[in-house]
């Protein structure tokens, strides 16, 4: 489908978006440079070129990851000023079109105008094949014989009009038929024009979306060397702008090295004693720790990664579907221990308690979580009971309900044991499904997650779609972060503290060195040794 002129409205931006994209390709190892000087003051019209490139960016980055993602018409709020002043200017505007159609003789310039705006809409809505349709249009809109019919009174605004409507039942996609011809049974020009700009406003998002839809999987083969070149021309404009990515890894590593020196103690001693480092973590290891520890952040806790920030919706809500399935989970082994595998066992019984608990957890944040719970756990009880007597046995004591009712009243703190131990096996689960060297095997799936398997899978699988796509962008970014901690940090009961080198040192030192002098660099990160 042909792109839209120039002229154009640009689109509006991209809402929220989900879901996830196919696998892309790591283009190159080539490292992002840094620029060697401080940033300056950025004037106006540079912010607004910022602004711009990182809409493009992130439009791209949208389009890719959400194979959902569509344009939609903006509109404003019904009661906003602004909708009131759009509502009052287009009113003037059409009440002046109809007076000047309306007057005798009728007054035709405004009209040209709107015919000369609606033939060069029709024309961006061709495919490059359409020739002869582009020749026929342009011959019925000819604008020079139409100035010249309303020069001398002759010039027939229903023909036009009609002609128009027909062009546009031929362009238009079938879910527009029905406003197209609805449009047929309009009799007052200025309201017919109105119409037909609406219209073709739809029309022009539509072969938008169409478009996007035929660019994405080309976008998808392009879409990471694209997103390093702008984010390096955004890096040259703004060089201190990775503050909230170094602290992140800067976390990341503490809590990775912590790790590995609980799980070695006496490893860690004895090369102590002997002089020798400590076993380091890799990058993929921090990069995981890091990628992890998004899906404990509360919402507004802490400032994101900017290497993150277009993906933040996507993993907030990926952590708010971990949260939901570890309640489930929790809510499914509570019952399960009180009432017995017996009356797990009854078709669909699972199944009902999984809807029950989904239903009421739906959209709820973690402060309403405690009164979910208690419609939970009557909804439960009220399943429980009635399988109960589907199969015959004994209905539960008062004591056994009320245990029952209290146990899943409970799982809302998250100090529960019970919740605590299913959200960490959830973790576990996710960070082999997002490590480079994946997750396959049906039998290393976590003990007591069976009844969420397959819905675990599909956080996972969009999880690590995301967590790959980012992973492989920004790659060469967060090995350039590892130069910062070489020559001013310090490694304290394996907390890695510490300021940032100038930025602009990274130039320099990404010039002298090679694969094998980056990797030294980063085993300085977590050793606090000088890299030579």
């Amino acid at each position: 489908m042909p792109k839209p002129s120039p002229g154009d409205e640009r689109p509006p931006r991209p809402a929220g978006a989900e879901a996830a994209a196919g696998r892309p390709r790591d283009c190159g190892e080539e490292r992002p440079r840094v620029p060697a000087s401080p940033p300056q003051d950025l004037s106006v019209s540079e912010l607004q070129e910022v602004s711009d490139e990182m809409y493009k960016l992130t439009l791209a980055h949208e389009i890719v990851l959400n194979g959902d993602f569509k344009l939609q018409m903006g509109n404003f709020s019904p009661f906003s000023l602004e909708n009131r002043v759009k509502e009052t200017l287009h009113k003037a505007f059409w009440d002046n079109l109809k007076e000047q159609i309306s007057a005798s003789p009728p007054n035709y310039t405004q009209a040209i105008q709107l015919l000369q705006e609606i033939k060069e809409a029709l024309l961006s809505l061709l495919l490059p094949r359409h020739n002869r349709l582009q020749s026929r249009i342009e011959e019925a809109l000819d604008m020079e014989l139409i100035r010249q019919e309303a020069e001398h009174g002759v010039l027939d605004i229903c023909g036009l009009t009609t002609y128009i409507l027909d062009t546009m039942a031929m362009l238009c996609a079938p879910v527009r038929d029905e406003e197209v011809q609805g449009l047929q049974s309009l009799t007052d020009p200025a309201q017919l024009f109105r119409e037909i700009f609406r219209v073709l406003d739809l029309m022009k998002m539509d072969m938008l979306n169409f478009s996007i839809q035929s660019l994405r999987p080309h976008l998808r083969d392009h879409s990471i060397q694209y997103e390093r070149k702008k984010f390096q021309e955004l890096l040259d404009k703004l060089p201190n702008s990775l503050d909230h990515t170094t602290e992140w890894l800067r976390e990341a590593a503490a809590e990775v090295s912590a790790s590995l020196s609980e799980s070695q103690p006496h490893s860690a001693a004895l090369q102590g004693a002997v002089g020798g480092s400590p076993a380091l973590p890799s990058l993929t290891a921090v990069l995981n720790q890091g990628y992890m520890n998004l899906l404990c952040w509360e919402p507004g806790q802490k400032e994101y990664p900017e290497t993150l920030l277009m993906d933040q919706a996507r993993l907030q809500e990926v952590r708010a579907q971990v949260n939901q399935l570890a309640t489930t989970a929790a809510v499914l082994l509570v019952t399960s221990s009180t009432c017995g595998s017996a009356l797990f066992g009854s078709p669909g019984f699972v199944a009902r308690l999984k809807l029950v608990t989904k239903v009421l957890l739906e959209g709820l944040s973690c402060t309403r979580c405690e009164e979910a719970l208690q419609d939970i756990s009557d909804q439960v009880l009220q399943e429980v009971s009635r399988a109960l007597s589907q199969l015959g046995y004994p209905a539960l004591t008062s004591d056994r309900c009320a245990s029952l009712k209290g146990q899943i009243k409970s799982i809302a703190d998250k100090s529960n044991t019970v919740w605590h131990v299913i959200e960490q096996r959830i973790h576990l689960f996710l960070s082999r499904f997002i490590s480079p060297d994946g997750w396959n095997s049906q039998k290393d799936f976590p003990k007591g997650l069976d009844a969420i398997q397959e819905e675990l899978q599909e956080v996972g699988r969009r999880f690590r779609s995301v967590i790959h796509h980012n992973r492989c962008s920004w790659k060469g970014v967060k090995i350039s972060l590892a130069h910062n901690y070489v020559d001013n940090k310090e490694v304290g009961d394996h907390r890695v503290t510490g300021c940032i080198c100038e930025m602009r040192t990274r130039t320099a030192l990404l010039a002298q060195m090679n694969r094998k002098l980056l990797h030294n660099a980063y085993v300085a990160v977590i050793t606090g040794r000088t890299c030579v």
